[in-house]
Order: C-alpha cells, then sequence, then structure tokens
C-alpha cells in the first residue's frame, strides 16, 4: 500500500513500550530519571531565576546561558513526565497528535541547544579575541536576534517532520519500542515508503548538528591560537578557564549524540535497550549537567547565588 497525502491512515493512538527488556528494573530506572528531571528543573529554573534578578549578570554571556537553560528546561518537560509516567505507572498510550507534537519538540529543542551551544562559542572569540570590542558587538540586541534566528531556524528544519509522519499510512503495528516519539521511530510503523523520512532527518542532522560542529570547532582552533600568542600564563590561563564552562556544556551534549549514532548505525547487534538509554542520556545528560558546571565554575553565578541567598535571610 503507497502512502500519499490522500490515503493516509492514522492510529489514534500510539503505545509506547518504555525500556523493552528492562522491564523489571523499571522502579530503579524511574527514581534515577526522576532525580535527573527534578535536578534539571531545579538547576535550570535557579540559573534563570538568578539571571532575571540579579543585574550584574545581564551581559551577553548570561543571556546566552539563560538561553541554554530555557531550552534544557522545555526539552527535559518534553521527555521525562511522560517517560516516568511508563516506567511507574504502566500510563503507555500517547495520542497520534500528542505524538507528533512531543516528537516536534524534541527535535527541534534538541537542534536549538546545538545552535545556541554555537552561538556561545562565537561569545567566547570575541570575548578573548576581540575584547575591546565585546559589547559593541553583542548588543542586547543582537543577542535578541541571534536568539530568535537560531529558533527559526530549528523550527523551520524541524516542522516539515511533521507533514512526513502525518502523510505516512500506518496499517501496521501502532507499538513503538521506545519511551518517548522520534521520528524514526515513529515512521518505521508506517506500511509505506519511509526512504524520504530517513533522508530528510539525515539531512536535517547535517545542516543543523554537523554544521554546528564543525563551526564550534573552528572557533575553538582560532581560540586557542589567540590564547598561545598570549605573553603572560596567567593571561592565558585566565583566557582558557572562561571557556571551561562551554568546552564541558559542548561535550555533555555532543559526545553521547555521537555515542547514540555510532551504536544505532553499526551496533545492530546491541539489545534495543541500549539504544533507548544512550538516546535519552543523550538528551537528559546536558539538562542535568550544564547549570551545576556553570553554577560551579563561573564566579559571577556563585556569588550572585550567595547575594540572594544573604538578601532572602534579610528578608526573613
Amino acid at each position: 500500500m503507497e502512502a500519499d497525502n490522500t490515503s493516509s491512515v492514522q492510529p489514534s493512538i500510539f503505545i509506547l513500550r518504555g525500556i523493552p527488556g528492562l522491564e523489571a528494573y523499571y522502579t530503579w530506572i524511574a527514581l534515577s530519571f526522576c532525580f535527573m528531571y527534578i535536578t534539571a528543573l531545579l538547576g535550570n529554573g535557579t540559573l534563570l531565576l538568578f539571571i532575571k534578578l540579579d543585574p550584574t549578570l545581564h551581559q551577553p554571556m548570561y543571556f546566552f546561558l539563560g538561553m541554554l537553560s530555557l531550552i534544557d528546561f522545555v526539552l527535559s518537560s518534553t521527555i521525562m513526565p511522560k517517560m516516568l509516567s511508563i516506567l511507574w505507572f504502566e500510563f503507555t498510550e500517547i495520542y497520534f497528535e500528542a505524538c507528533i507534537t512531543q516528537m516536534l519538540f524534541i527535535h527541534t529543542f534538541a537542534a536549538l541547544e546545538s545552535t545556541v551551544l554555537l552561538a556561545m562559542a562565537f561569545d567566547r572569540y570575541v570575548a578573548i579575541c576581540n575584547p575591546l570590542r565585546y559589547y559593541a558587538i553583542f548588543t542586547n540586541s543582537v543577542v535578541i536576534k541571534i536568539g530568535l534566528a537560531s529558533f527559526i531556524r530549528c523550527v523551520l528544519a524541524t516542522t516539515p517532520l511533521t507533514y512526513l509522519l502525518k502523510r505516512l499510512s500506518y496499517c501496521n503495528s501502532n507499538i513503538i519500542h521506545h519511551s518517548f516519539c522520534e521520528h524514526m521511530a515513529v515512521a518505521k510503523l508506517a506500511c509505506g515508503d519511509i526512504t524520504l523520512n530517513s533522508l530528510y532527518g539525515m539531512i536535517v542532522a547535517l545542516l543543523i548538528v554537523v554544521v554546528d560542529v564543525i563551526l564550534i570547532l573552528i572557533t575553538y582552533l582560532l581560540i586557542l591560537r589567540a590564547v598561545f600568542l598570549l605573553s603572560s600564563r596567567d593571561d592565558r590561563f585566565k583566557a582558557i578557564n572562561t571557556c571551561g564552562s562551554h568546552i564541558c556544556a559542548i561535550l555533555v551534549f555532543y559526545i553521547p549524540g555521537i555515542l547514540s549514532t555510532v551504536i544505532h548505525r553499526f551496533g545492530k547487534n546491541a539489545p534495543l535497550h541500549i539504544h533507548i538509554l544512550m538516546v535519552t542520556c543523550h538528551h537528559m545528560a546536558p539538562t542535568m549537567v550544564n547549570p551545576i558546571v556553570y553554577g560551579v565554575k563561573t564566579k559571577q553565578i556563585r556569588d550572585s547565588f550567595v547575594k540572594q541567598f544573604q538578601r532572602l535571610q534579610w528578608d526573613t
């Protein structure tokens, strides 16, 4: 049966299997992911609150960090509530439109995180290589424009995925062997040709993630070149230290994604639950780790925490 716009058959409900093969450990897995989710909510919510309340953090670097925290807040809240309801309460059903919406949010905000990490790399480049013009280049209006352009870029790239799924006929099983709705996990349930889905997914990955990684690498090569030209060892250490949190955020975001892709492409014999856990960690690890890393390694944020804590004490 050929899938097209006029004859597409869509199920009203999908069944999410959770993590097949690990059903006996669902309680402990759910507790672990619940801890990650609570940490992500508290950490990113606290960062957003500090950036809003503390005027000393009203700088381009922290506005980008605020964007990253907001993305992580939304991404974790898109994945975890449904996943925890599956693991704890066996609420496996999800409506077709809700599944498509979840898929769109996951792919859009994952792409947006990559784009903001790239913007933060440019921010560090200007701060280190052209510090005297930093505030002239990264004005508030420029930061807002970068944020809007990043959002529009990712929405335009991922929105066609919804059409590509809705055009298909789902005459096979409605059971998704996953904990949340992903583009190809849903597309594989179709009985029509999904070559276009697979091709477009690869194009999006190349145009967003691969391009972002290449530009980030080029940016850091230019940063390292500028750092090594500094005469003072202390100046070199200080310059590198300002990039520490951002480098950690990059590694935490991209390494699980690369490992997940490698296992998916070459680990055909790997158990399904390994694929699912890797993809979940790829999405969830940055949401939990980013606020911790920035909170610990960034002096201005630590000072803001102390300031807000003292203010709270005075108020009480």
